[in-house]
């Protein structure tokens, strides 16, 4: 644990990535086989689960602290981090145990199958022996919150450079369904075969937002089509199986049970990249549609009915079990279609149709149709591009629709967290519906840091009431509020929810009384809905 908490604190302190990665390395180079697996599932979003409440710790905390809960509590927000404000409010270790970061993971399983005194028990005890830093990221690790600022490609770089192997081998071998309960650093990492698990998918492509349009050349260059809004994922069919992965690494092959008839169709060894779209009469439906889905383990049949999905395919990545990711997108692009034109139209997959233009104007006019079509504006690909891994600039941009907007007044402030624990960033935000205000969104991205000082500092000086961390404020700064799309919600007092709202500019030079209304909302429902 030491050895993890110098690594950490090495990390943690600076912003250059050269030096993260340096640090990460040699960790990879000198750490026990079991604490890098861990190290590699922590850093790559594998955390273990909570074993214990936030409720339980505070009590706790502040009882070994000698210190009233009311007093804690209000340490914990100026603090920003619940494991932070523990570790520093505990008196000093009284003791030393080096044990390493995979032991203390395994003391973790093990508190999690006692009752709640002997928990406490053993949380008090692991707290008495660490030390400040350890006893955070114990603390953290407990909460089943543990985060870093480290992209899991940094991660993959540093493993590299530690491993002597290519990083792009590397990214395949971490993609996929693992824990450190289901392998080892040596068929993991060490294993030469990346492709022994069959259900694999390959690392995702991503694309940049279009920079600068002049600079592409002749439309000629690029292949184009719809940015369909749905749920990306690699369908892969391997041995007679077939397994359906998101963006996000999270197998999602239960949650979309009709994809199952594609094994019958596809060759063994396809993987397909594409869209999960909610789609009927052979149109995309609304992604509030695909939302009925999404975090299902079972769907039912009512649901099946009402959003019926299909594999809006634009990419092959493996062909009769060869890797084809470095031949060029337009050779990609003929197999995938010959691949699909041997299956019927009634089993749930489309091709991705090319939209065509002489002239990025023309390309242009078909950007302006894509609401129409539940879509977010256009892919642009360049013919001749292999598929890489990770987000690559040049031959791959998305070119999305500007997204919708509503002027709304902020009501209720919040401070946010990390580093931005002293600042108001979380805001709620009201529209006028007759003479009352509705709240109908929070947001709390989209300012600079000099504006989030500027507004806490009027927060501060203008709060009405408290509830909890929450201050309700005058209805006086209106903002200017993006989204990219509107549903109807029952759960919420307008009876309305957006989807990806920011505060896209603070309008310092709107009266309230100009802001939007909520008939103004309903008739965004009706069009965009």
């Amino acid at each position: 644990m030491k050895d993890f908490a110098a690594l950490f604190t090495r990390v943690d302190q600076t912003t250059k990535t050269t030096v993260k990665v340096a640090a990460m390395a040699d960790y990879f180079r000198t750490a026990s086989d079991d604490d890098k697996l861990w190290t590699i599932a922590l850093f790559s979003g594998r955390r273990p689960k909570r074993v214990i409440t936030t409720t339980a710790l505070r009590e706790w905390a502040a009882e070994r602290a000698g210190l009233p809960l009311w007093l804690f509590e209000e340490c914990y927000p100026i603090v920003g981090d619940l494991a932070e404000t523990i570790s520093l409010i505990l008196p000093p270790a009284t003791g030393v145990e080096d044990r390493p970061l995979s032991a203390w993971i395994n003391e973790l399983k093990h508190l999690s199958t006692l009752d709640d005194d002997a928990r406490k028990a053993g949380i008090l005890h692991a707290w008495s022996i660490l030390p400040q830093i350890e006893r955070f990221l114990f603390t953290k690790l407990l909460t089943g919150g543990f985060r870093i600022g480290v992209s899991q490609k940094l991660m993959t770089r540093a493993l590299a450079r530690a491993t002597d192997q290519d990083e792009a081998v590397l990214t395949h071998k971490l993609m996929g369904n693992w824990t450190p309960q289901t392998t080892t650093w040596a068929d993991l990492i060490e294993a030469e075969d990346p492709t022994a698990d069959l259900s694999r998918p390959y690392p995702f492509y991503l694309a940049y937002g279009l920079e600068n349009l002049d600079e592409l050349g002749p439309t000629t260059d690029w292949f184009v089509d719809r940015k369909w809004d749905g749920i990306r994922g690699q369908l892969i069919v391997r041995q007679g199986e077939h397994h359906l992965w998101s963006r996000g690494e999270e197998l999602m092959t239960d949650r979309f049970p009709e994809l199952a008839q594609l094994k019958d169709f596809l060759p063994d060894g396809t993987v397909l990249d594409g869209e999960i779209l909610a789609f009927r009469d052979e149109m995309p439906l609304s992604f509030n549609a695909l939302q009925t889905r999404i975090g299902r383990k079972t769907v039912p049949k009512k649901v099946l009915a009402e959003s019926p999905v299909i594999l809006m395919a634009y990419d092959l990545l493996e062909h009769h079990g060869a890797d084809i990711r470095e031949t060029a997108l337009k050779d990609r692009r003929k197999a995938l279609e010959l691949l699909i034109k041997g299956i019927p139209g009634t089993a749930p997959i489309r091709l991705s149709p090319e939209v065509s233009g002489p002239t990025w104007d023309a390309l242009a006019e078909e950007r302006a149709k894509s609401r129409d079509l539940n879509a977010e504006g256009l892919m642009l690909k360049r013919r001749d591009s292999p598929y890489l891994a990770g987000r690559k600039k040049g031959d791959w941009w998305k070119w999305k629709i500007d997204p919708l907007t509503v002027d709304a007044v902020m009501i209720y402030a919040q401070a946010g967290s990390g580093r931005r624990a002293n600042l108001f960033t979380d805001f709620t935000f009201a529209v006028k519906n007759g003479n009352d205000l509705v709240p109908f969104t929070k947001a709390y991205s989209g300012l600079t840091d000099a504006e989030f000082r500027k507004i806490t500092a009027w927060v501060r000086k203008n709060t009405q009431q408290k509830f909890g961390p929450v201050r309700q404020v005058p209805a006086e700064h209106v903002f200017e509020i993006a989204f990219e799309g509107i549903q109807a919600s029952p759960r919420h007092k307008s009876g309305i929810a957006l989807r990806f709202p920011r505060m896209l500019r603070w309008r310092q030079d709107k009266p309230v009384n100009e802001i939007n209304t909520l008939d103004d909302l309903k008739e965004m429902l009706d069009l965009y809905g």
